[in-house]
């Protein structure tokens, strides 16, 4: 697992690849356009999938471990379904809204989820109260969004 990384470094590796969220939108729309839309997000999970199954040959541990999934609660297996529901979504919208408006409108929905979550405590996350910093903050994200995707 390695040593736990401190909230400076860790910022680093998740701004860079924060900026390639942006990528895979269009990139996956050129596919869907060439091979059909749910197929273009087969093909991404697929490669996505073979990826990680190297990642977790070589990782600490292998692929033993994944025998675990049958103990564990059905919900902890839903975020392979809320990807490829993601990008499936955007493949496709990013036809009409473009990179920006796809990755703004994927910001402030997914800050907006994450404010739910941390007020409620859900999925495991401690509570958090909603302050008037965070509605600002969303608000602004919002604005931005609209300013993002409008013509």
């Amino acid at each position: 697992e390695g040593a736990p990384v401190g909230p400076f470094p860790a910022r680093i590796p998740t701004a860079v690849t924060g900026g390639l969220i942006g990528l895979p939108a269009p990139v996956n729309s050129l596919l869907g356009k060439s091979v059909g839309t749910f197929q273009a997000a087969f093909v991404s999970f697929l490669i996505g999938t073979l990826a990680l199954l190297g990642i977790a040959l070589i990782a600490g541990g292998g692929i033993g471990s994944v025998t675990g999934i049958t103990s564990v609660p059905w919900h902890y297996l839903l975020g392979g379904l809320l990807g490829a529901a993601y990008v499936t979504s955007v493949l496709v919208t990013v036809r009409t809204l473009g990179a920006g408006g796809v990755t703004a409108a994927t910001i402030t929905g997914q800050l907006a989820m994450s404010v739910v979550i941390d007020k409620y405590g859900w999925i495991g996350v401690e509570s958090s109260p909603v302050t008037a910093a965070k509605i600002l903050g969303l608000a602004l994200l919002a604005a931005g969004t609209f300013l993002i995707v409008r013509d």
